[in-house]
């Protein structure tokens, strides 16, 4: 049996799971806070302390808050300027001696989440604001759609980032998390909206009925897709 260690990179927490060749959990879920600053060689170590708790793995599957090229990171906004090209896959398949692949987070999840018909698309509520689409189970395209400009001069990630909630309080979030999914309906015309992401748990509103939430462990269960 072939095991994957999933990994997924957070603003405010690293997750890790150990998944059999279906994508089911073989272990428990461990995560630890992330260091402050982020840098690659404090986010490495955090990673390395996580593979030795999860034992045996063959390969690894890691979900990164940015723009992921072939393994490459080009954008890292919650985290620190040191990620701008830093290659996360090559290094740390030197790391930990397993082949690794690296993919933006939100893709991540959806690929946990998706149904895989029609156009669906997913939205992560953390520390910033993720997105992905996908068109019958494929990937479109990594768009980091949170950091186009969403309303009174701010991104997505400004106005429904944790830092806005905590800022303005869950009502208004919550008010205006209704206000992006009208917007993003009407600009991509999806069939399903999935939320997913630890501010979640934040929503108070009825959402439409094309709109599901999901468990934030999706983000690493999606990892066995990279392996497909």
């Amino acid at each position: 049996m072939i095991k994957t260690l999933t990994i997924d990179i957070g603003g405010s927490g690293i997750k890790a799971l150990v998944l059999d060749e279906q994508g089911e959990p073989l272990g428990e879920r461990d995560r630890i806070k992330t260091p402050q600053p982020a840098t690659p060689d404090a986010v490495m170590a955090v990673i390395t302390q996580l593979a030795s708790q999860q034992g045996d793995f063959d390969r690894v599957s890691v979900g990164f808050p940015g723009v992921v090229r072939q393994g490459i990171i080009y954008t890292a906004v919650n985290l620190h300027p040191d990620w701008h090209a830093y290659d996360l896959a090559q290094q740390l398949t030197a790391r930990l001696g397993k082949p690794v692949r690296v993919a933006n987070d939100a893709d991540l999840q959806g690929m946990g989440a998706i149904s895989g018909k029609g156009v669906e698309m997913v939205i992560t509520l953390g520390t910033g604001f993720g997105t992905a689409l996908f068109t019958d189970g494929h990937l479109v395209a990594n768009l980091e759609f949170g950091h186009q400009r969403f309303r009174k001069g701010q991104t997505y990630e400004e106005q429904l980032g944790r830092a806005a909630l905590k800022s303005v309080g869950p009502t208004v979030w919550n008010n205006r998390l209704l206000k992006a999914i009208a917007a993003l309906s009407h600009g991509f015309n999806y069939d399903r909206l999935y939320l997913g992401g630890g501010e979640v748990k934040q929503i108070e509103v009825e959402l439409p009925e094309n709109v599901t939430i999901v468990s934030n462990v999706l983000g690493l269960i999606g990892g066995i897709k990279l392996w497909a």
